[in-house]
């Protein structure tokens, strides 16, 4: 698998995951947790850390941040750091607390972050840890929640917005909404993830991309930009299908979808939405029709035409 890229700019908003060294604990006391938190403060007042919503695990935790000064790796290395510092002194350890690189996806924020957000808040329930969302004090749910005062350095405004403008009600309305989680089958919005990078539509990450300097991408990154780059969006795929076989031929659909599902990136689910259909008829429509280019020659000429056409061949 490629290395996820790092990609930073003002106001970028990220999902990030850090996992204890060997799935160890990183957190064995209640002080420990004080303390993590009193670091997510301090990357606040010290890095314009804008955090939108939190939960501490055993063993990793979730953070919904947002970078007004593009320093998401300042950022993190100085929370991860400091509270190392911290947990090998106070229990008389050495070594790495943390497990390799934290793990962050740039996030489209308009169009994932109230879903994320109640992926993270429901962590501890579907741990088995608590049985309500609200009833989990490590996590920022309480405060969506109105049950308890937020602190000055948790921005909960942009998340409860979406759910009205009137505070009690957002609130009510927005832990209704977490609460639904517990009795649907909801999806994980983090399984959309593209090139274990980005959480957006194409255009979103188009111009994400636009962001990455360059000559700071290294032999390491290469696959993931390599990965990025090849992957057309569905309105180019379908551009390209109209181009070369157009709409009036009777494998339009199906080649549409069959380009779609192998070369887009993108998960059933959003490919299903592009084109009015589930997810599991997207996955068997590609499947039938492959084995019917594979027999015809005709047909597997036009698929290799657009596939020139797209830049993939």
């Amino acid at each position: 698998m490629a290395r996820p890229l790092r990609i930073q700019y003002p106001g970028a908003f990220y999902h990030v995951t850090a996992r204890g060294n060997e799935k160890k604990a990183i957190y064995k006391s209640k002080s420990d947790r004080l303390k993590f938190i009193q670091y997510l403060e301090l990357s606040y007042e010290r890095y314009d850390a804008v955090m939108h919503a939190y939960c501490l695990m055993d063993n990793h935790y979730h953070l919904l941040l947002e970078t007004p000064q593009g320093n998401l790796s300042q950022i993190i290395q100085y929370i991860n750091g400091s509270y190392s510092s911290y947990f090998n002194s106070k229990h008389k350890r050495a070594g790495h607390l943390f497990q390799g690189r934290f793990k962050a996806i740039l996030v489209q924020k308009d169009v994932y972050a109230q879903e994320l957000s109640r992926y993270i808040h429901l962590n501890p329930v579907r741990a088995g840890l608590v049985a309500l969302p609200s009833d989990y004090r490590w996590s920022s749910c309480p405060f969506y929640a109105g049950l308890k005062d937020k602190p000055d350095w948790l921005q909960t405004d942009f998340i409860l917005g979406l759910f009205g403008q009137k505070k009690k009600l957002a609130q009510t309305s927005y832990y209704n909404f977490v609460q639904d989680g517990l009795q649907t089958n909801i999806n994980n919005p983090l399984k959309e993830t593209r090139a274990s990078t980005f959480l957006g539509t194409p255009d979103f990450i188009k111009n994400a991309i636009k962001h990455m300097d360059k000559q700071d991408i290294n032999d390491a990154d290469l696959p993931a930009v390599r990965q990025i780059e090849t992957k057309p969006s569905l309105k180019e795929i379908e551009r390209t299908v109209e181009c070369v076989i157009g709409k009036s031929h009777p494998f339009y659909s199906k080649f549409s979808i069959h380009v779609s599902h192998r070369y887009s990136g993108l998960s059933l689910n959003e490919i299903g939405k592009y084109f009015g259909k589930n997810g599991s008829t997207i996955c068997q429509s590609s499947r039938r029709f492959k084995q019917e280019i594979v027999k015809n020659r005709e047909l597997k000429k036009i698929m290799d035409d657009m596939l020139v056409e797209l830049k993939l061949r």
